[in-house]
């Protein structure tokens, strides 16, 4: 995976099939597999993995992924989260997916209940 951009009211190139897609005033931004992107002819930054949490957090939970970050954060793990409505994503850089994975499986076991 990797993050790229378009103009605004660009149009997605056939078979991109985003992750993610998120409009803004200055671009679009999509998360999509990297190969695509590069046979699309866009320029890539961050390459990543995505990591999903498999809870069904409330939309509006609080400090739940300020609990999940800060962790990543004390590695030094940068992390780019996307809510969706039954899960949440973390994007994380792709060297250190592993890493971050093992980071919040122990994170998941210190606080089962």
């Amino acid at each position: 995976m990797c993050f790229t951009t378009l103009p605004p009211d660009a149009p997605v190139p056939d078979r991109l099939h985003p992750v993610m897609l998120f409009r803004e005033r200055e671009g679009m931004t999509l998360i999509v597999h990297e190969d695509h992107a590069k046979a699309a002819g866009l320029k890539t930054v961050f390459r990543c993995r995505m990591l999903t949490l498999n809870i069904h957090s409330s939309l509006d939970a609080i400090g739940f992924l300020a609990a999940i970050t800060a962790r990543l954060a004390a590695a030094g793990i940068g992390v780019n989260p996307v809510s969706a409505f039954y899960h949440n994503h973390l994007f994380v850089p792709a060297d250190r997916a592993e890493e971050a994975r093992e980071l919040l499986l122990d994170l998941a076991e210190e606080n089962r209940l």
